[in-house]
């Protein structure tokens, strides 16, 4: 059952521009709270931007900025997920995490990335001596140095998550308009009038989530941009299943100013992830994939865990992240005009979305005439994606294998095409089940994919998505 969804162009208390994971998250707690949240998303499906393509990691926080809203964001986040993970089938690879030093250098920043970690208030944290690094990973390189554990670092869906909160929103009144990119913006002083493609929409309050086109965003709404979007690349390589027994933690360099730097680590999906880079580019829309770079990643993978060097790589794909002129989160509100920018969140975005969220709606609850929450708010059972759990094909009196790489259903492609939110497009529908990301990349089963969701899709089965959100 779904609560009553306002019909269209009536007056909405919200309006979510951009339903990445940050988007998502803030509509389900603004609809938990009571408010009236319509979401606009460009794309013609969620996680259409640079939320689709991630490590996937939740993060503690260790080695945020201290006192930083980011730091609040993450571990508030993080808390949450936990909280809620349980009650709508979120699964959490619990893998823990270990920052290594290889070098002397890398050694010597270590002693400084530990008391952050303390500072930040991650107080289980310990050092690690080489052998007792080789004893918890025996299969990489053994000239570890020494590393930091991080035991409560760990790996997730990096898309079921933000799909379930926005259907949680969705299933309890808010309304999602996909194709709906705003082209113009008025502000009457009492109201917004959104302009898209689809309908004219109204609202009191609009809240920017726009992720790469947040600056693009706030130009039409307020006529400046109060920041500029600096597009940064991470390119990925997604190594067979097979590679998963040779890991069992995340292994985190030793960050730069610049970058957190390349990170292996295994996958919810039962692969291990090597990525990502950090390349600065102008274009918001593509991020295309370098055989050079690829191989480099693939190198780096050999060299620290010498067995994925005979591995073969199942996929490769690229995002971009909305990187601005600071590292610092980008979120201001204007009383005045009533309006909230929440931008520039970049790499801990999936950890820090709920955080986010909690700390928009208090900014928005200090200015404006409190709304009823939802008593007993319906909550969605997401379908489990992850690997280390039961998955829908081994449940007795389960229908027929469509994607035998990755063992997806007939059952799981026709729900994720009949649920609150179905799948708008191939990515999406990827994205939702797993279908034609192993091995074959849809070469075996796409035609049948391709049949059972003709005319459904907003664009054909393509190759291209592969180099998106394959894992």
């Amino acid at each position: 059952m779904t609560h009553h969804h306002p019909p269209a162009n009536d007056l909405y208390d919200v309006a979510v521009i951009g339903a990445g994971v940050v988007g998502c998250a803030v509509a389900r707690r603004f609809t938990l709270h009571g408010a009236k949240v319509i979401v606009l998303e460009r794309g013609a499906d969620i996680l259409s931007g640079a939320s689709k393509a991630n490590s996937a990691i939740l993060h503690t926080g260790f080695d945020a900025p201290e006192r930083s809203l980011e730091l609040a964001c993450m571990q508030s986040g993080y808390e949450e997920y936990l909280r809620i993970a349980r009650d709508m089938n979120l699964g959490v690879l619990e893998t823990g995490a270990m920052v290594v030093a290889w070098t002397r250098e890398e050694l010597a920043r270590l002693d400084a990335i530990e008391a952050q970690a303390l500072a930040n208030g991650v107080t289980d944290v310990r050092r690690m001596t080489p052998s007792e690094v080789l004893q918890r990973e025996p299969n990489i390189r053994p000239a570890a140095m020494d590393a930091l554990l991080v035991p409560r670092e760990h790996v997730i869906d990096p898309w079921s998550a933000p799909l379930a909160y926005l259907t949680q929103a969705v299933q309890n009144g808010a309304r999602l308009l996909r194709n709906a990119e705003v082209l113009r913006a008025t502000d009457t002083g009492s109201e917004w009038h959104l302009t898209t493609p689809q309908e004219d929409v109204r609202a009191r309050f609009v809240i920017n989530c726009a992720g790469l086109y947040g600056d693009h965003v706030e130009q039409r709404l307020l006529g400046t941009a109060s920041f500029s979007i600096l597009p940064r690349k991470g390119q990925f390589v997604v190594f067979d299943k097979a590679a998963s027994s040779l890991l069992r933690t995340i292994l985190l360099p030793v960050p730069t100013e610049r970058t957190k730097g390349v990170v292996v680590t295994r996958t919810a999906f039962g692969n291990v992830l090597v990525g990502p880079t950090a390349e600065e580019q102008t274009d918001r829309a593509h991020a295309e994939l370098d055989e050079a770079t690829l191989q480099a990643l693939v190198n780096k993978a050999g060299e620290l865990v010498p067995a994925l060097a005979s591995m073969p790589v199942t996929a490769t794909y690229a995002g971009l992240r909305p990187a601005t002129e600071s590292k610092a989160y980008r979120v201001q509100l204007d009383v005045a005009r009533r309006y909230l920018l929440v931008g520039g969140i970049r790499s801990t975005g999936l950890t820090a979305a709920l955080g986010l969220a909690t700390h928009a709606f208090a900014l928005y609850a200090g200015v404006h005439p409190p709304h009823s929450p939802i008593e007993r708010p319906l909550r969605p059972l997401m379908p489990n994606l992850c690997e280390h759990r039961p998955r829908a094909w081994q449940a007795p009196g389960a229908s027929s294998i469509v994607c035998h790489c990755e063992l997806v259903t007939e059952d799981e492609v026709a729900a994720a095409m009949q649920s609150d939110i179905p799948a708008g497009d191939f990515g999406g529908l990827r994205r939702r089940t797993r279908v034609c990301m192993g091995r074959c990349q849809g070469f075996y089963c796409g035609a049948r994919v391709a049949a059972m969701t003709a005319g459904r899709l907003a664009n054909a089965l393509a190759c291209e998505e592969a180099e998106h959100d394959s894992y």
